[in-house]
């Protein structure tokens, strides 16, 4: 047809598609667009407004997450990270509760991998096939053999404010805070720049809830089980 219309045909390209209208905005309104952040991760729970609060784990570029909190919400995250399609492997010294989730997820396939401290080897993770590292490794743990870089993120699950938490909050990307003491609520106040009375409520904190929060933004977000990972993890708590 030497690239010539006929019958609503192209050589080569198929059906010409339905035709639109640009869509064009002035310049003058486009301060009132606003995009949500990270809209495309895994959902993490809800924000104070109720909407749905979501994690962009996945990313081409290195990511570090820090969370002072409990296994529970380690947990729901890592499962609902391998729910995405990512791997997940998990760093730590107690394998027997993690055993449970790694059986249960991925319908049998071996998309949560446990190693113990210090024997993560490579992930190979690429855009095809991303990577979540979960370090559970208490108080101090060790620099990891395997480290953030792109399409494989690193969360460090800290079960408090430790001597190791002010390099790691440092360093994150992106740090999470479950209920702690006025003390540690004081230090991690100067850590992060958080607003006084931001510092007042992580003491309060309830079951679930998690500030998360950089140097300059902070959110804080409600998780809730669904029904199968409340049957496989038990209800949410701060205190394993």
């Amino acid at each position: 047809m030497n690239g010539a219309v006929r019958g609503g045909v192209r050589g080569g390209f198929g059906l010409i598609g339905p035709r639109r209208e640009r869509h064009v905005v002035p310049a003058a309104d486009l301060d009132a667009l606003a995009l949500p952040v990270a809209d495309d991760g895994v959902v993490i729970g809800v924000d104070a407004g109720g909407r749905p609060a979501v994690l962009g784990v996945n990313r081409p570029t290195p990511y570090e997450v820090t969370l002072i909190g409990g296994l529970w919400t380690a947990q729901v995250l890592a499962l609902r990270t391998a729910a995405t399609g990512a791997r997940v492997a998990v760093e730590t010294g107690r394998a027997p509760v993690w055993s449970a989730l790694a059986r249960a997820a991925g319908g049998g396939q071996p998309c949560v991998t446990l190693h113990d401290v210090g024997r993560v080897p490579p992930q190979g993770a690429s855009a095809g096939s991303p990577v979540l590292v979960v370090r559970d490794c208490g108080m101090r743990p060790p620099r990891g053999r395997v480290a953030a870089g792109p399409w494989q993120s690193v969360l460090t699950l800290l079960p408090y404010l430790s001597p190791a938490a002010p390099r790691l909050l440092r360093n994150a990307s992106l740090a999470g805070v479950q209920r702690v003491s006025p003390e540690e609520a004081a230090r991690i106040g100067v850590l992060m720049r958080l607003p006084g009375t931001v510092v007042e409520s992580l003491p309060t904190l309830g079951d679930g809830v998690t500030l998360w929060c950089t140097p300059g933004d902070r959110k804080f977000v409600m998780t809730q089980g669904t029904e199968a990972e409340t049957g496989l993890l038990g209800a949410a708590r701060r205190i394993d």
